[in-house]
Formats: structure tokens, sequence, C-alpha cells
């Protein structure tokens, strides 16, 4: 908790009161490495807060799982087109290892704002970064190579590759994991001469 409250402190300082309604407002889950935290075909009615662990974003393609995006601590998840339309959603948040999160459930989100409208402003903020990381992300599809990829993942998040299963990553990049394994091969001697 002290972490989602530094966390939202960066953006605007919080009284005393409404720490309390924070914390009030959020229960602490765990989940297993492995675990499913939320699929596809449900409707969302949580955002969670990534306090401890990694949680993959991934779509079922045809019966392959596409990863389209990790999590890491400091970060907030949420379904988002099916929490806002109420509609069945398409993605899948699975833990990478074992994760705790911070969940805010709709009912308690609405009354959070009713009492204490500033945190409209910190909903707004965390809408906005997810906003910008998908547009950078579609932008490297656009844009770079899987090499390109590979090397911006490293540079911006290196820890991942200790974290995630190397066919997530694979697949996060849009490479097979044999294409994976070559990528590496060439940086790595690229960076070594």
């Amino acid at each position: 908790m002290h972490q989602l409250i530094e966390n939202i402190k960066a953006y605007t300082p919080l009284t005393k009161q409404e720490i309390e309604l924070l914390t009030t407002s959020t229960v602490k889950r765990t989940f297993k490495k492995n675990e499913l935290i939320f699929s596809e075909g449900k409707v969302a009615n949580d955002i969670f807060y990534v306090s401890k662990g990694c949680v993959r974003l991934f779509y079922n393609a045809n019966g392959t799982d596409k990863t389209a995006f990790f999590y890491v601590e400091g970060q907030f998840i949420c379904a988002g087109e099916s929490y806002t339309f109420n509609i069945p959603a398409i993605e899948n948040y699975q833990a990478v290892e074992e994760t705790e999160l911070f969940v805010f459930n709709k009912a308690a989100i609405e009354q959070l704002l009713l009492k204490a409208p500033k945190f409209e402003l910190i909903a707004r903020i965390a809408v906005e970064n997810e906003l910008i990381t998908c547009q950078k992300v579609i932008a490297s599809f656009v844009t770079k190579s899987a090499e390109e990829r590979y090397i911006d993942l490293l540079t911006t998040q290196g820890d991942l590759f200790l974290r995630v299963p190397q066919h997530y990553i694979a697949s996060f990049l849009g490479v097979s994991p044999e294409t994976l394994s070559r990528i590496k091969t060439r940086v790595h001697k690229k960076l070594t001469s």
C-alpha cells in the first residue's frame, strides 16, 4: 500500500483522510506463478495495481497465446474496453511470477470518486500512461524490426529477461523462440565486438 500511495503522491499530494479512503477502497490479493488473474469472456469490474510481481497481458489468437504486454511493480492494469462499456473482455491477464495486486472494484472506485474528487485526476493520469504505452508498442511494430524491438526491450526493461520465460518474450516481440535466440546471438556479437 505504501508503494501505491507514494506513486499517487508523485502526481498530487494526499491528505490523511484521502489516504485512509484509498486504503479502505482496496483489497490485496496474491496470485501464484502462472495463475490467471482475469480471463477473456468475462466483464471487467476491477482495476489492479501491481505492488509486487509481473503480469502478462495476452490474447488467444486461434488457439495460440499472443503476448501483448508485461506489467510490473508500480503499474495499473485494467481491461479498459470491457470495464468502460460493460462488455466481455478479449484479453487475459496472468501472473508470470508470484504477484501481489491491490484490487479496486468498480463500486469502490465510484464511492472513492464521490468522496474525494482528486482521485479523478489520478485515474485520468493512469489511463493516459496506459494509452501512451500502448501507442509506443504499436509504433515499435510499425516502425522497427524485431531486432530493434529486442534491443529496446533490453535497454528499457532488461530485467524482464530474468523474470519472464523466453517464449513469452518471443511472443511479445512477434517472433518465434528460435528467431529470438538468433536475434540474441547477433546482438551479443555486435555488443562484444
